[in-house]
């Protein structure tokens, strides 16, 4: 296991690319500094600092240490703050963080009763990996693919709903059906993305499948594409409340059966009693 010390002190001269600079930032002296760089070094076995007169500079093998270096002293921050219950590092998926997750966050940070509250928010995989690899406690997710060792429920249901501009032709309608969605070409809502996987489920293998142009990213970009006319979209309906009220955009629901999200709360087998977590977890499912 790599020395979290000698770690902190390999980050911070990465960063200033200067010993004495790096050594007063730390409140280390310089010496200390440089044997923890020579014993970081001898572990590896492998040259991390290349030292000059005008100051020193990473190795290619530093720059790819950097990344676990950071990992890891992320991993030693929250295994510190766990022991002392000190909070809950939370994730979500960007639409469930943006749009969603707000007013249960305010709600449970304004009980002085409750643990402080770490919000990361990131693309589905990247929320998945994070709780995978340690780096948070909870994670509320579009979609996840079971693993052993962790725990998921059922946190609610979001319809989606097919976003047009007020003068498309489909504007005025109160709703869109199964076949008349079928032959339409969305924008986004590629395979492997959460809408994708949705729409593959409710249309099935035999189809027929609404075309799929523009893979835009976000569900920012797709809205406001939108807007300029440039294509329509299937969208959370919680996504677009706001542009709906405002008259910029006409949503439009799914009939028959219906097309929805079930979104999920997800957390390792290990946390479900510990305290900030089940906190959690009890006001955002109770």
């Amino acid at each position: 296991m790599l020395n979290p010390v000698w770690l902190k002190s390999f980050i911070a001269l990465v960063q200033h690319q200067s010993f004495q600079t790096a050594a007063e930032n730390l409140g280390i002296a310089q010496p200390t500094l440089s044997q923890h760089i020579q014993k970081l070094e001898q572990d590896l076995d492998v040259l991390l600092i290349r030292r000059g007169r005008s100051g020193c500079e990473p190795t290619r093998a530093a720059l790819a240490l950097v990344p676990f270096a950071n990992s890891i002293l992320r991993l030693d921050k929250h295994a510190r703050e766990a022991v002392r219950g000190a909070g809950v590092r939370i994730g979500a998926s960007s639409n469930i963080g943006i749009y969603m997750l707000q007013p249960y966050l305010r709600a449970f940070r304004d009980d002085t009763a409750s643990p402080d509250v770490d919000l990361v928010i990131d693309n589905n995989p990247s929320i998945a990996r994070q709780l995978t690899i340690g780096e948070l406690d909870i994670a509320i997710m579009e979609w996840w693919q079971p693993k052993p060792g962790f725990l998921a429920q059922d946190w609610r249901q979001e319809q989606m709903v097919l976003i047009v501009p007020p003068d498309h032709p489909c504007a005025d309608l109160q709703c869109i059906d199964r076949d008349t969605l079928a032959e339409m070409t969305l924008l986004g809502g590629e395979p492997g993305t959460g809408t994708g996987r949705l729409l593959a489920n409710f249309f099935g293998d035999e189809g027929p499948f609404p075309k799929v142009s523009m893979q835009l990213g976000s569900t920012e970009a797709v809205k406001q594409a939108v807007k300029a006319g440039l294509g329509i979209s299937l969208v959370l309906e919680a996504t677009v409340r706001e542009e709906v009220r405002a008259g910029s955009l006409h949503a439009i629901p799914v009939s028959n059966p219906g097309l929805a999200k079930e979104l999920m709360v997800v957390y390792p087998n290990a946390l479900a009693n510990h305290p900030p977590v089940s906190s959690f977890l009890s006001h955002l499912c109770h």
